[in-house]
């Protein structure tokens, strides 16, 4: 049960950390977020704010930011719909309900002949069934639609659609969600410095571990200054002369004294870095360690492509769950740890330039950029669609894979 909690906070901090980067830079560009939604499937919870739908959803793999543009209303209210509206004091709509899920108490019936939500506003159509008079009815700009699904979010006018915020600003909004990443890794990174320690790896201190041969004959805390004469400038020095002497005894000279230690069978003498707890270690290994894991994500990427490619470099919901739950049970430390490094892949794999995700969208900007016009909406449609496909593809055969694995 703990795994299962465990995952579940993990994942939705990450989701909600890349979509909030999203969410945050459409609103500063004056682009409406229509929905912010954690996890994916059925809505359990929706409340609305400042002309956002705030939803939690059942499954949680997942979450979207839904931004004015993305979706016509147009494709869902067809002529011939029925549907009701509110209306009021001047006559304007309020809100239109397409859902059968909702009754509006008051409401006006309408038989739809056409629809503009996006330009100019209006709704034509029959009042209460009656053929005779074709009615036109002015939709309020800040109006809200419940859909099918019986969510209320609020119609998408041209002035605050995606496509319709200059490039500079578009491009922001896609690559914010990855940022916000890699600034969660950094923080993630922090805590565990100033929760753990970072090894001082330029110093010879070092500590030993508990029952191992150098706790035997060296206190816990101590400075190593030479091996078997042989003088040591820093912890790295230590571990290169060690490794080439694993099942000799060594002479290890410390500040106090000069002991003999035989390594263990493993051909450890039990030794560890001396760990800094301050806040200047902390933040560098923010840093630091973002870099170090940042690199070797991306090495595994190359291999993908240069190296041959194997879903056993790839991990899945089931492949991050097995994961997370090996980190759950070796406490909170590792579990932040994780959080970082899981954070970092979403950023980095979020960049590929594959169709669907942040990096296609921002190939997608670059060839706008070149080209001084947009690529049409059906034709970028069509390619979306086609990375949704390959995406979709991907993530069933990793899950296929993680479950042999695991099992």
């Amino acid at each position: 049960m703990t795994a299962v909690i465990t995952f579940i906070i993990v994942f939705g901090i990450l989701v909600f950390v890349h979509e909030f980067g999203h969410y945050f830079f459409a609103k500063r560009s004056g682009i409406l977020v229509r929905e912010f939604s954690i996890g994916m499937g059925p809505k359990l919870l929706a409340f609305r704010r400042n002309n956002t739908t705030y939803t939690l959803r059942l499954l949680p793999l997942g979450g979207y930011v839904r931004m004015a543009g993305w979706q016509d209303e147009e494709d869902d209210i067809k002529p011939g719909t029925q549907l009701t509206v509110e209306t009021n004091a001047n006559g304007n709509v309020t809100r239109i309900n397409i859902s059968d899920r909702v009754t509006l108490q008051g409401g006006i019936p309408v038989q739809v002949s056409e629809v503009d939500l996006e330009k100019n506003l209006t709704i034509v159509g029959y009042e209460n069934g009656d053929e005779s008079e074709l009615k036109t009815w002015h939709v309020d700009h800040d109006a809200t639609i419940i859909e099918p699904d019986g969510t209320e979010v609020v119609i998408a006018p041209d002035d605050v659609q995606f496509q319709n915020a200059n490039i500079f600003k578009r491009m922001l909004v896609n690559f914010a969600g990855p940022m916000n990443n890699f600034i969660l890794a950094i923080i993630a990174f922090f805590i565990v410095g100033l929760m753990a320690g970072t090894p001082k790896v330029d110093t010879t201190q070092v500590q030993t571990v508990s029952d191992s041969p150098a706790a035997k004959v060296l206190p816990k805390d101590t400075t190593i200054t030479a091996i078997n004469g042989k003088k040591m400038s820093n912890y790295n020095d230590i571990l290169t002369y060690l490794g080439k002497n694993k099942t000799k005894p060594v002479q290890v000279a410390t500040t106090a004294k000069t002991v003999t230690i035989k390594p263990d069978k493993a051909g450890k003498i039990g030794i560890t870095p001396a760990m800094d707890h301050s806040l200047g270690s902390a933040i560098q290994y923010g840093f630091t360690q973002t870099w170090s894991i940042a690199t070797r994500i991306l090495t595994t990427l190359k291999s993908l492509v240069t190296g041959g490619f194997s879903l056993n470099k790839l991990a899945g919901p089931v492949g991050i769950y097995t994961m997370t739950s090996q980190a759950a049970n070796q406490g909170i430390v590792t579990i932040i740890w994780f959080l970082g490094m899981l954070s970092l892949n979403l950023g980095i794999v979020n960049l590929v330039p594959i169709p669907m995700l942040d990096g296609g969208k921002l190939l997608m900007n670059l060839i706008e950029l070149v080209r001084g016009k947009p690529m049409a909406r059906d034709k970028e449609g069509i390619i979306t669609l086609i990375g949704v496909g390959i995406m979709v593809v991907l993530m069933i055969a990793v899950t296929i894979n993680d479950i042999m694995r695991y099992f």
